[in-house]
């Protein structure tokens, strides 16, 4: 799933949350530095989270020609519901987790890591080899 196609996705899925205050592409956010990505307003919250998108196609795979075809496998398995108290972070890998999308092989979280940084983040790995990367700004 390429940026573009991932933002539609991200927005579609976080809109139908339960806990979700508004959510809009960063675009209609007025980001026009970063192409892809959300700002996120969880309810009961005043603060907004900004999300960048950036890909990478899967390993060997150049530009030209490339297709963004949808490979289906099985999903990643839906945990709890994101919370309102939830970190960003845990919250969205929850969201994209509860939507059972068969295109996503895999939603790791940059603060799970063996040696986390500061930066929050997810890693969305997708069937077909290609990768998300989904960065707090």
């Amino acid at each position: 799933m390429r940026p573009a196609r991932f933002t539609d996705f991200v927005v579609d899925v976080v809109k139908n949350q339960p806990t979700t205050g508004r959510v809009r592409s960063l675009d209609e956010a007025g980001d026009s530095t970063h192409p892809y990505g959300i700002a996120l307003t969880l309810q009961g919250s005043s603060r907004e989270t900004r999300w960048q998108f950036t890909g990478q196609l899967p390993d060997g795979v150049k530009h030209e020609g490339f297709t963004d075809e949808p490979v289906h496998g099985t999903p990643v398995p839906a945990g709890p519901a994101p919370q309102a108290g939830d970190e960003p972070e845990a919250w969205l890998a929850a969201a994209l987790a509860l939507a059972e999308c068969p295109e996503v092989a895999n939603v790791e979280r940059w603060s799970t890591r063996p040696d986390p940084g500061a930066q929050k983040g997810l890693t969305v790995t997708f069937h077909n080899g290609a990768r998300i990367f989904a960065r707090v700004l």
